[in-house]
């Protein structure tokens, strides 16, 4: 073969530079983002980024009040939540772990951080004994200059009384007022926000949320989750809920980088499908949760077998297709993953399952599937974090119509809604087949669901509709002191 002549060379060496500065950004990104992912959030049991909850970059001098900024003017925008400026706040947690209710207290935390206030962290239930992930996150809050102090401690109790804000976080949380304030709980109830998470009845107790009426507010993370919170003290208990917020989650700016990075998604893309068995065309329908039957990864896995079977008597012509269980426990080897296991082996569906061990980063699963799966059973998520990563993802979402699921999604236009229950298995497996195989429904519809992301579900959204509660709060205990 002839030699190409120099200057073609030279040609092609330039072409190629752009590209190889492209990359180099778009990994340099990527890398940036895993690294910052060192722990995994679970969202009420999902398995989500601490990313996902904590902003990280370098901390401003105490005191420094730091501001958003628009990169398509470069003018600084101010921060809803300036106005907690040396504000002491004061935030309880029942524990100190890796799931949703803890990390999202975290991102509370960080976000007051940004704009100079003086935050205190408390846990409430803490192992005696040594714990890697309490370690590390207690460093982590530390780092962000979030002082720690014992919950149990004069401490606390002394913050407590100076604060200007305390945040009880989850209802589990209320047991802390009795056992430590004793004396001093009607003098801190007026100040007290109560952030609720919990969707279950055996949160219920009187002997945790028995002060619920006499603080100065509550917020909760979807407008379901409040009116059955409403209904259910009132019914149960007997006692009236307060002033309560609802304020929805968002997407953190780390995972937002990484959705809208074309580079970055593409070599997770080809990564975790290489990893996985998984041919670049295949279809991935993916379910992201801890492993558990409120998930609802059994009768995900039947309305699959259900979509083999409908693709196969139908003769569609359409791309192999997979179902992927994020969230799995190799270690503990649970009845009900052993029967989810079973059930694969007994329908010969070895080569189309694929488990996932829990991990600490949903990102690259996120970029590497083609429709998201959030099954969860029952009165369904509180608000279902899981769902509006995969939107940012322009991902469309197979869901059920039940709790935060229904506030997020737009049945028909970013999702496909399907009953709970048993009764949701087949028109689940006819909506996995009504994308399998419409490939511009599935474009479309992840197109959709990105552009709400953007409208109402970013980190600066969510930093709006917490700043108007916390005004609120403050506002109350003004009141409440001047009439004492």
């Amino acid at each position: 073969m002839g030699k190409q002549p120099s200057a073609w060379i030279t040609t092609q060496q330039k072409k190629r530079w752009p590209l190889m500065i492209l990359l180099l950004l778009s990994l340099s990104t990527l890398m940036a983002f895993l690294i910052r992912s060192t722990f995994n959030s679970c969202s009420n049991g999902s398995i989500n980024n601490v990313g996902n909850f904590i902003r990280e970059g370098q901390e401003e001098e105490k005191g420094g009040t730091h501001h958003q900024v628009n990169h398509n003017d470069e003018a600084p925008t101010p921060n809803p939540l300036d106005f907690m400026k040396s504000k002491l706040v004061l935030l309880v947690s029942h524990e100190l772990s890796l799931s949703g209710g803890p990390l999202l207290l975290m991102e509370l935390a960080f976000l007051l951080r940004e704009v100079g206030a003086d935050v205190v962290w408390v846990t409430n239930q803490k192992q005696t004994e040594s714990d890697d992930i309490i370690y590390s996150l207690e460093h982590k809050m530390l780092n962000r200059g979030v002082q720690v102090f014992s919950a149990k401690g004069q401490e606390a109790i002394d913050t407590a009384l100076k604060a200007d804000l305390v945040v009880l976080n989850t209802a589990v949380a209320g047991k802390w007022l009795d056992a430590v304030l004793k004396e001093h709980v009607a003098d801190v109830l007026p100040k007290v926000l109560w952030w609720i998470h919990e969707m279950r009845g055996h949160y219920f107790k009187l002997e945790y949320v028995k002060h619920l009426p006499l603080v100065g507010g509550a917020m909760i993370d979807s407008h379901t989750t409040a009116n059955y919170w409403k209904n259910r003290t009132r019914e149960r208990l007997g006692i009236k809920m307060p002033e309560t917020y609802v304020v929805h989650l968002g997407n953190s700016k780390e995972l937002m980088e990484v959705a809208e990075n074309r580079v970055a998604k593409r070599v997770l893309f080809e990564h975790v499908r290489e990893s996985l068995g998984v041919k670049n065309e295949d279809l991935v329908f993916a379910l992201i949760n801890s492993v558990s039957r409120g998930k609802g990864q059994d009768l995900f896995l039947r309305s699959f077998h259900e979509s083999l079977k409908l693709i196969q008597e139908r003769k569609l012509k359409v791309p192999p297709i997979h179902a992927v269980i994020v969230g799995s426990d190799m270690n503990a080897q649970t009845k009900f993953e052993t029967e989810l296991r079973n059930f694969v082996s007994q329908n010969n569906m070895q080569g189309r399952v694929h488990f996932v061990n829990k991990t600490l980063t949903v990102a690259p699963y996120l970029a590497s599937i083609d429709v998201l799966v959030q099954n969860s059973q029952a009165r369904g998520e509180c608000f279902g974090r899981i769902t509006i990563e995969a939107m940012a993802f322009q991902l469309p979402v197979l869901g059920t119509a039940a709790g935060g699921t229904m506030e997020i999604v737009v049945n028909g236009t970013t999702s496909l809604l399907h009953p709970a229950g048993k009764e949701g298995v087949m028109p689940l497996s006819n909506n996995i087949v009504k994308l399998a195989t419409n490939v511009e429904k599935r474009l479309t519809m992840g197109k959709r669901g990105y552009e709400r992301v953007k409208e109402r579900f970013l980190e600066h959204h969510m930093s709006e509709r917490i700043a108007k509660v916390l005004k609120e709060i403050l506002l109350h205990k003004a009141k409440r002191h001047s009439e004492s």
